[in-house]
């Protein structure tokens, strides 16, 4: 999976496409074809490299499929090899999605998506998901506590610090988390509404005893602290679910 990564990110191209997926996430494939002189056959190519490489995803909206740039496989880069050697050049990498001074335009929902493949059955999955014995190994050490009903609170807790809440909005064990969020304890998020995060599980459609997991995180319009504090987040939990279910460990930091 890592050839696919830097083979996708060698080409000049493509890193243009995820500049402008960087630039204004949730674009269509015309969209991307304006900035580019090339037709749209070859776009269409080179996104599906970037999408083969899980470097972006792709969403259904209407008649429309919407393209978002994946931070997941660049937190997974940065965790393998850049931390070890090049650490002050590295916060360019994982910041690569971090930035969200762009317009929120109302049609183009969802608006930011994480995605992983998981060596693990989608109950083992959800049990990591649910079970605040695990999720406290890879949320950053915080417990989820509810009674896992839907419209019952919850919240998320490190040690006897409450970091979040929100409600349980839909569940679909073990495939589908739908809840309510929002922050309480980080600065700047005083103001926020609740947005809404979409965990979705499912087998991989080509790879046997692989779960595919998507997060999404959308509703956010006035919730824009939040947001930048999940763009960093999310892909480091999806990465320390990952390690945590396919190796019994911890990331390194947790």
């Amino acid at each position: 999976m890592e050839n696919d990564i830097f083979k996708a990110l060698a080409d000049p191209s493509r890193r243009k496409l995820l500049d402008l997926l960087h630039a204004s996430d949730g674009r269509t494939l015309s969209d991307l074809c304006e900035p580019l002189d090339m037709s749209r056959f070859g776009v269409m190519k080179h996104l599906n490299i970037l999408e083969d490489a899980g470097l972006i995803t792709t969403r259904k909206v209407g008649r429309e499929k919407l393209h978002y740039l994946n931070a997941v496989p660049i937190r997974q880069i940065y965790e393998r090899w850049v931390s070890k050697y090049a650490e002050p050049w590295a916060i360019g990498l994982t910041s690569l999605q971090n930035e969200l001074e762009r317009d929120i335009n109302m049609d183009k929902k969802p608006r930011n998506i994480n995605q992983i493949a998981i060596k693990a059955k989608p109950e083992q999955v959800w049990q990591a998901l649910t079970d605040p014995a695990k999720t406290s190994k890879f949320w950053f050490n915080c417990a989820i506590r509810t009674t896992w009903e839907i419209e019952s609170p919850f919240e998320l807790w490190n040690g006897e610090e409450k970091k979040a809440e929100g409600i349980i909005l839909e569940m679909d064990p073990p495939k589908k988390l739908m809840m309510s969020w929002r922050f309480i304890s980080f600065p700047g998020t005083e103001k926020d509404t609740p947005s809404r995060i979409t965990w979705e599980i499912g087998s991989h459609a080509e790879l046997h005893g692989v779960t595919l997991v998507t997060v999404v995180h959308d509703e956010f319009e006035q919730a824009m602290s939040t947001a930048k504090i999940l763009e960093n987040g999310l892909p480091i939990v999806l990465s320390g679910m990952k390690t945590l279910l396919e190796t019994g460990e911890m990331l390194a930091g947790e």
